[in-house]
């Protein structure tokens, strides 16, 4: 073609503008795989696609306004219209099939040579829109294909570098760039290949300046606009990611209050489920052992009841902060319970897991400085070894725990380890019990059985109501299996009401069919004597049933009795108040004797026959 100037200017006005562009569609495109602006898919994709022929058209008609031989040539503006559309097309298509979740080679392939058709049609076409009367061109094929080639290549690059951007979240703006740099280089790369590829005799007579010109002004107009544009919507990307960006990390850090303790910052029982489903996997297959020490504080309670709740959090914080900077990489603790921790010692045999439970225990018993007082408080600890001890985090927990009651009873402030003892089989039994007495109490697994009281003339003159557990896999139960943890849990209170209630219902029956087996006594534990409910149900069970009063007899211990005897007077006196009779069972067995019994208006003495013989 000869020596042809160019004006530099234009070229690098072009290359900028261009990038923008680019740099526009690839921050839309990724609106695609956010959810809220999924509906608007298509809407994006059709934008996107009249964005990048916006581009290639401003890179073709630009760089042959910077070839100083095209000065005066004269423009068909349908062709060109033609070539921005079909480019516009082709885009389209190209930026649908990579805007997929996933990009197979074959769409990449395929999207490439789309993309690269659309680019080198725009400048071909473009060419032909530019009429030169007195210029004849013709084109050099291998040029030509190469041409061709440089815009396939280059878009298929920039294609994987959008989809890469869809999957990270670091990186962000140098893969935008990066493709912005990519695309517009492939466009460039292929109309600057394209027209050396152009070949050009001389023939040309200047004749359409003005009209260069003013498709020059348009041109530079339509590309402040598109840039304008793109730095409003590249801004408003920005701000929407710091959005998402703050989000995520919010979620992260609620997933990560999921599975911790409030209070202590401790891992919490959630997050032990996890963590140990990996560690014994790791040590089984190593064949090395893991102590489990449940830590259970004594008597934490008579502590927040003595110096406030808020003492106790402190206690609490400053334990777990003690044990934990104090203990070596291997221990982990967790707070499992309100006062209740777990000690895990990896790879921990159980003469290292005895020095370990003396170490906490020593740990623990050093005084706390909380609020200008000196707080001191001891531990219980059970030990449970893996693998002699269970097989699994849920065995191996109850059997710490079972061994942690065994430390308990043997007067707290020590250690146990585990055995599968009578004593401590009997206890994890009991544990159980316990966790089956809250599907008892709601589906009402209870009977009452009547058993029978004579006066001196073997006659019956009443009856007393006897609780027994139905339990589903053990049978019949009796309520010295049960009772104490029943007492323990407070699900004493709803047992009982259940009693009182099936006892008036029997009470009901016998006054029907005029069978003279009343009065019928329930026993009250000493929770249910004090509840504040107690005499509001009572008086609904009497008028639901519409039994007489009298046919009911309420009996509580003697130590129930004195342990509150000014309440205790006053609540016998409203039950019969109440036209309910009051007894006192076992009378005598305790400290209180037959002084305080002036004082006590009960109707009957359930008194201790070993009283009677001495």
């Amino acid at each position: 073609m000869g020596h042809v100037d160019y004006d530099s200017t234009l070229i690098v006005g072009s290359f900028i503008a261009a990038g923008f562009i680019c740099y526009i569609v690839i921050s839309m495109e990724q609106l695609i795989f956010k959810q809220v602006y999924k509906k608007f898919e298509s809407l994006i994709l059709f934008i996107n696609g009249l964005l990048l022929a916006l581009a290639i058209s401003i890179v073709h008609i630009v760089g042959i306004q910077a070839y100083h031989l095209f000065d005066t040539a004269h423009s068909n503006i349908p062709l060109i219209a033609i070539s921005y559309a079909i480019s516009a097309l082709l885009s389209c298509i190209a930026m649908w099939l990579t805007s997929r979740f996933t990009l197979p080679l074959f769409r990449l392939i395929l999207s490439s040579i789309i993309m690269g058709i659309g680019i080198s049609a725009s400048y071909y076409i473009s060419m032909l829109g530019w009429n030169i009367n007195v210029y004849k061109k013709d084109y050099t094929s291998f040029l030509l294909l190469f041409s061709v080639l440089i815009a396939m290549s280059g878009s298929g690059l920039a294609f994987l570098l959008a989809y890469k951007l869809k999957d990270t979240e670091r990186y962000r703006l140098t893969l935008k760039i990066a493709f912005s740099v990519m695309m517009t280089l492939s466009i460039m790369g292929m109309h600057y290949t394209a027209l050396i590829a152009t070949n050009i005799t001389d023939k040309f007579i200047s004749q359409y300046q003005a009209e260069h010109d003013l498709l020059l002004f348009t041109i530079i107009l339509v590309t402040c606009l598109v840039l304008v544009a793109s730095f409003i919507v590249a801004m408003l990307e920005q701000r929407l990611t710091q959005q998402n960006l703050e989000l995520r990390k919010a979620n992260k850090e609620l997933a990560n209050l999921s599975i911790q303790d409030n209070l202590t910052k401790l891992p919490n029982r959630l997050y032990l489920v996890d963590y140990a489903e990996v560690l014994l996997s790791d040590h089984r297959y190593k064949d090395q052992k893991i102590a489990f020490l449940y830590i259970d504080l004594d008597r934490f309670k008579s502590v927040n009841d003595a110096f406030g709740h808020h003492v106790g959090d402190q206690l609490l914080i400053q334990m777990a902060n003690r044990l934990h900077w104090q203990l070596n990489e291997k221990c982990k603790l967790l707070r499992i319970g309100g006062d209740e921790f777990l000690l895990i010692a990896e790879n921990t045999n159980a003469d290292e897991a005895v020095i370990l439970a003396e170490k906490v225990l020593q740990l623990i018993q050093e005084s706390y400085q909380i609020s200008g007082k000196e707080i001191n408080i001891s531990a219980s600890l059970g030990v449970a070894l893996f693998p002699e001890h269970g097989q699994n985090v849920q065995d191996l927990l109850m059997n710490a725990d079972a061994a942690m009651l065994m430390s308990k009873e043997q007067g707290r402030n020590t250690y146990t380890i585990f055995s599968y003892s009578t004593h401590q089989q009997e206890t994890r039994s009991q544990s159980k019990l316990i966790n089956d007495l809250y599907k008892a109490v709601e589906e009402k697994q209870f009977i009452l059985y009547y058993q029978p009281k004579f006066n001196t003339n073997l006659e019956v003159c009443g009856v007393e109501a006897l609780i027994r557990w139905n339990h589903p896999a053990l049978g019949i139960l009796t309520p010295h299996m049960f009772i104490e943890g029943a007492e323990k849990t407070g699900l004493i209170i709803p047992m009982g009401y259940w009693a009182l209630e099936q006892a008036c219902l029997q009470i009901q029956e016998w006054e029907r069919s005029n069978t003279p087996f009343y009065p019928v006594a329930v026993n009250l534990s000493a929770l249910q004597f004090e509840n504040k409910k107690l005499f509001s149900t009572l008086e609904a069970l009497l008028k639901k049933y519409q039994i007489q009063p009298h046919h009911l007899i309420v009996e509580i211990t003697e130590s129930t009795a004195m342990r509150h005897i000014d309440l205790s007077i006053r609540a016998c006196e409203r039950l019969r108040d109440m036209g309910i009779r009051v007894a006192i069972d076992d009378f005598g067995t305790g400290h209180s004797s037959f002084l305080y019994l002036k004082d006590l208006p009960v109707d009957e003495l359930k008194i201790d026959r070993g009283r009677i013989q001495t």
